[in-house]
């Protein structure tokens, strides 16, 4: 088990959606669970800041879908 730091680096993202992966059945309440949880957090963070999805145009979105 690795100790939890901030996600600063594309590697440390990938270690994490790792460690999250190893333990995604964890119980809530529990040590792993909190675990979990913070690693989350971090991840969720490090996402908005620089894997940024961002929305479509709505009329672009209603043209792509009315052509089916």
């Amino acid at each position: 088990m690795t100790q939890i730091k901030p996600i600063k680096t594309e590697k440390d993202y990938k270690l994490a959606l790792k460690e999250i992966e190893k333990i995604f059945d964890a119980k809530p309440n529990t040590k792993e669970g909190d675990r979990l949880d913070i690693l989350t957090i971090l991840v969720e963070s490090y996402e908005e800041n620089h894997h940024k999805i961002d929305f479509p145009d709505p009329v672009s979105t209603i043209q792509y879908w009315g052509k089916g």
